[in-house]
């Protein structure tokens, strides 16, 4: 099949667009390529993906409803996976705008595009923020996600209802995907793994929020990308539901966790990473953040009715990974 891949330069979009070409699909890459962290990572990530001739990319911004238009017009894509985000939710107090520009104004121009080039399948790439105050843990799709703790939350949330909304005006099948707190090789600069792997080496403190208290359903990021491909073709159906299916009763349109279902206590996560790296971290307890909630656990139930028993990578193991990465990343002189 023929797929796009928006943010295909970001870390999620580049492990992903990397097995689908693996797999032989022809992937058609958009990014913005934008400055909100070291350019030079996504530019490590683009040459990886370059070598292979079943890749094509374009520079673009989905804020820009004219390069939307002629990106997903020339791709007459089969699966379309909208990854491309403005990321994190501290930095969402501090820049706002940037947020609505790229999370909803990007994804309103993107579904104009996919309204007149329409795929068999939209994914859309969402988080478990949106759960935000639900006191009910752990989070079921059919669970209510209208209590938004930060702007970046706000904003998927944004995201899923528009895409439900083009999914009844246009038919558009459409599945909403929210992750786990995704991590593993090439991740983001402004995610915990790397900055503290960064901060231990160089002997410098490492902030933990919420007295360390706080737990996180960490998914390895070679177990999403199993799973975004397997959902390829497990494309949402009006009046076929599964047991437990958040399906839509208006729409051709899902949502739907992707995580380990297996929180990991903060200061567990660290010690994983002390382990691998050799050193102690040195610790700045600090309370929590605006935004952020003291835990996560993702009800995976309706994910494995749809795609079967879930790949789950030991935390020891996917920090093990990383690591090998960072050492040969990072070096020891950067």
């Amino acid at each position: 099949m023929t797929v796009l891949v928006t943010g295909a330069a970001g870390f999620i979009g580049f492990h992903l667009s990397r097995a689908l070409l693996e797999a032989g699909h022809d992937v058609v890459g958009l990014d913005a390529l934008t400055h909100y962290y070291d350019p030079a990572l996504k530019q490590t990530r683009l040459d990886i993906l370059r070598r292979y001739p079943n890749f094509a990319f374009s520079v673009a911004d989905l804020a820009e409803a004219g390069q939307a238009e002629a990106v997903v017009g020339a791709a007459g894509a089969d699966v379309v996976f909208h990854m491309a985000a403005q990321p994190g939710v501290r930095y969402s107090i501090e820049n706002p705008q940037s947020y609505i520009q790229s999370n909803i104004v990007g994804t309103a121009n993107l579904l104009e595009a996919l309204r007149r080039h329409p795929p068999r399948h939209l994914i859309f790439a969402s988080s478990s923020s949106v759960y935000g105050g639900n006191a009910n843990m752990p989070y079921a799709e059919t669970d209510r996600a209208d209590s938004p703790l930060s702007l970046y939350a706000a904003t998927k949330k944004a995201g899923e209802a528009l895409v439900h909304s083009y999914a009844h005006l246009w038919s558009i099948p459409s599945t909403c995907v929210r992750f786990f707190t995704v991590y593993g090789p090439y991740g983001r600069p402004d995610m915990a793994l790397l900055k503290f792997a960064r901060a231990i080496v160089a002997g410098e403190p490492i902030d933990i929020y919420g007295q360390g208290r706080m737990r996180r359903d960490f998914t390895y990021v070679d177990d999403l990308i199993v799973v975004l491909v397997a959902l390829m073709d497990r494309i949402p159906v009006m009046g076929q539901p599964v047991e437990g299916d958040s399906l839509s009763a208006a729409a051709p349109f899902r949502a739907l966790n992707i995580g380990g279902g297996r929180p990991v206590e903060l200061m567990d996560f660290v010690a994983s990473l002390e382990r691998a790296l050799g050193r102690k971290a040195r610790l700045n307890m600090l309370p929590m953040q605006p935004g952020d909630v003291v835990a996560t656990e993702a009800d995976t139930r309706l994910l494995r009715s749809l795609v079967g028993e879930l790949p789950k990578t030991p935390l020891d193991i996917g920090i093990d990974r990383f690591v090998d990465w960072f050492r040969d990343y990072a070096g020891p002189a950067k």
